[in-house]
Formats: C-alpha cells, sequence, structure tokens
C-alpha cells in the first residue's frame, strides 16, 4: 500500500500550511477583537474578508468540489488532508477557503440536482463566496434523527408552492449574507413510499412569509463565524414552482446524498481539530510545572498525549480509507465506512480536546484558549447529520445480515 500523498495533493498542503500559519492563525484573535466592535454579531468581521480574498488570490479556493468546471476538481482523497488543515482552526479556515458548511453541502446539492437556471441564480454567487446559504431539515416538533418525521408541508398552487412550518438549528440563517434556503418538506404527506413524500425546494430570504425568529445556541455558544443556528418560521412562503430541487418526492433521495460528503468533510476537519488541541496539550505540558516538576513529566499527562498521537494516526488512516472508496467504488459501496467515521472521529476527538481542556486547567473552560469552543462543536457532531446511534443501528444490521 502506498500512502503518500500525490505531487497535487502535497503542493496544495504546503501552500495552505504557509497560508495558515501567516494568516488564518493570526487572524484569530484580531477577529475576535473586531466582532466585538461590530454594530451586529452577525456581521462578519473584516479580516475574513480579507481571508476570502487572499486565498482566492492564491487559488486556496473550492476546494471541497470535485468538479473541475466549478470547484478545485479534487477528489475525496486529495481534499481529506487539506480539509484537516483547515480543522485547525475551524471558525475562520474553512470560510476563508469558501469550503465551510453548510454552504458546501448546498453547493453539491445545486451542483448535482439544480436546473441550470438554478444554478445561475444561486450556485454561481456561492462558488464566488458573493452570498451564504442555509439548508433547512430539522424541526423542534419531531424526531428529526428520522427524516420521514419532517411535518413542513410544500403544497402545489397553481404555478407556486406554498411553504408551512416550523424549523430549527438551521445554520447559517442568522449571517445577513445568507440569501438562499434550501427546505425539505412533505409534498406528499400520504404517498405510500414514506421516503417518497419529501421535496426540496429553494426559498430567497427575503420571501414574504419567511420569519428568521431567533439564534439557538449550541453549548451557550452561538457561532457567529458560520452565521448562527437560527429558528425559521415559514408562514405561507410561496414560491414559483421553477425553484422546486428535481422533481417531486426526491427530496429524501438528495439529503442522502449531501449527507455523505458532509459526514466525512466534518471527520476531516474533526481530526485538524484534535492536531491542534494536541499541539496546546504539549505545549502547556512543557511550559507549567505542579508538584515539583512540569506537567510534561507526570505520567498521566504522557499518557494523555500517547494515547491522542495513536487515537488520531488510527482515526486518520480510517478517514482516509474511506476517502478512497467513495472515489472508487461510490458513496453507497463506502457506506460502512461512512457510518464507521461518523461515529468513532467524534467520540475519540472529544475525549482528546477534553484533556487538554483538562491540563490547561481554568484557562481550558475560558474565552483565552480555542479548547471550549472545539470541544463544543466536536460534540455536537455525536448529533448533527445523523445521531451516533442511527448509525450505530444501521452498521449493525449490516453486520448481522451476514449471519442471517
Amino acid at each position: 500500500m502506498d500512502f503518500a500523498f500525490d505531487a497535487r495533493t502535497e503542493e496544495l498542503r504546503g501552500r495552505l500550511l504557509a497560508f495558515m500559519d501567516e494568516h488564518v492563525l493570526p487572524a484569530e484573535a484580531v477577529a475576535h477583537e473586531q466582532r466585538a466592535k461590530l454594530d451586529s454579531p452577525w456581521d462578519t468581521p473584516a479580516v475574513v474578508d480579507e481571508l476570502k480574498a487572499e486565498a482566492r488570490r492564491q487559488g486556496l479556493w473550492n476546494l471541497f468540489l470535485p468538479d473541475a468546471e466549478y470547484g478545485a476538481g479534487l477528489t475525496n482523497l486529495q481534499y481529506a488532508p487539506l480539509a484537516e488543515i483547515t480543522g485547525r482552526s475551524p471558525q475562520l479556515a474553512p470560510t476563508a477557503l469558501n469550503c465551510a458548511a453548510p454552504d458546501t453541502g448546498n453547493m453539491e446539492v445545486l451542483f448535482q440536482f439544480a436546473s441550470q437556471q438554478q444554478k445561475k441564480q444561486w450556485l454561481e454567487p456561492l462558488l464566488a463566496g458573493e452570498i451564504r446559504s442555509a439548508f433547512a431539515m430539522t424541526e423542534p416538533d419531531v424526531a428529526s434523527s428520522d427524516a420521514t418525521n419532517i411535518e413542513t408541508r410544500i403544497e402545489r398552487s397553481g404555478d407556486e408552492y406554498v411553504i408551512n412550518g416550523r424549523k430549527w438549528y438551521i445554520s447559517g440563517a442568522m449571517n445577513p449574507d445568507c440569501k438562499i434556503f434550501i427546505v425539505m418538506g412533505k409534498t406528499d404527506p400520504d404517498g405510500a413510499d414514506v421516503r417518497r413524500q419529501q421535496s426540496m425546494i429553494l426559498v430567497p430570504r427575503d420571501t414574504a412569509g419567511l420569519e428568521v425568529r431567533r439564534a439557538m445556541q449550541v453549548y451557550g455558544y452561538e457561532d457567529h463565524y458560520h452565521g448562527g443556528h437560527a429558528e425559521v418560521v415559514f408562514d405561507n412562503v410561496r414560491v414559483p414552482v421553477s425553484n422546486l430541487i428535481g422533481e417531486e418526492g426526491g427530496g429524501f433521495a438528495i439529503a442522502q446524498a449531501r449527507l455523505g460528503p458532509g459526514r466525512i468533510h466534518h471527520c476531516m476537519r474533526l481530526i485538524g481539530m484534535a492536531e491542534r488541541a494536541i499541539e496546546l496539550m504539549c505545549r502547556r505540558a512543557v511550559s507549567r510545572e505542579a508538584f515539583g516538576k512540569p506537567l510534561a513529566q507526570q505520567g498521566v499527562v504522557q499518557n494523555w498525549i500517547a494515547d491522542a498521537r495513536v487515537t488520531v494516526e488510527q482515526l486518520r488512516l480510517l478517514v482516509l480509507k474511506t476517502a478512497w472508496l467513495m472515489d472508487t467504488v461510490g458513496n453507497r459501496g463506502a457506506h460502512t465506512e461512512i457510518q464507521s467515521i461518523k461515529i468513532a472521529t467524534p467520540r475519540a476527538v472529544i475525549d482528546i480536546i477534553d484533556h487538554a481542556v483538562q491540563l490547561h486547567g481554568a484557562g481550558g473552560v475560558s474565552q483565552d484558549f480555542p479548547l471550549a469552543e472545539l470541544w463544543a462543536g466536536a460534540r455536537t457532531l455525536k448529533l448533527a447529520d445523523g445521531p451516533d446511534e442511527v448509525h450505530q443501528r444501521s452498521l449493525a444490521r449490516r453486520e448481522l445480515k451476514k449471519y442471517l
């Protein structure tokens, strides 16, 4: 087996590592200071726009999209180590490279399923970084881990669809640059096939009846850099029939196609988050003393660091294998591995970050270090893109079938 990255990946890794060291990591403190002075916490700090301009100038732009015309033309295997690097600064780096969720998933949906007119109107400005977007699926009144439970209605009325429903944790919706929502609802709630009842439709933010009601917190954070996670109400929202993505009844299949790449992208970045935590842990360990000797000489600290390194190396290999399978046999062929990394990666990274927090003491839970926010982000991913338990259930069924 050849574990080396190809020439293009190595070249991009070198450029991206330099971009991170020279621009992104120094901008973290600047962005924090600028945000404190903004009229609205949802406005974008000037340094973020500067990072985006510099990334685009350097050709570090839309790296996530495998199509060479619309994106960088990278395979999943090529993109994996690059996404890992951006995970070291998950608030700034993905946005700087126009590789941040939920825009990446939305752009993939538009690229794969949208009409040419829809691509022209929404995909192209998203790829240019001129606007942001949101994906409206999760609902507060049903168990959204089962997407067939979705209650939002999308009803045909002449040349329009009328949308009614309430969503929450709609990522990106608080950002004033969010101009378009991809909304999942039911066009055929009584259909025999529960996976053909749903459809997806484009709803511009300024459409009458669409209300972004409030920002939802995530462990006390509001995730300003990614546009927050909003509660959104659709009250007799009317859009043209031409705003439907694909066909009626195709929403569930589109959602599944969207979630595969989304899950692996999160896992790629999680490994970068773990690497940042290990680095902070090591720097803290060699700079602090307790009970008469450096923390780095305490046995429990050495165990934490050793276990973290072993865990990250294992996870990285599994993520790379999954990326390779997605490239060679498709998302369906990589289903077991996608579920495996979705289960294993957040669980392990949470543990690594938690040890880094413990090593930093009170500082670990403060705003002076990124660890608390990294922990909240990693913990959230145990239920985002499908709770771990749903993936465990599916994975176990697949294993058991071999013996039935």
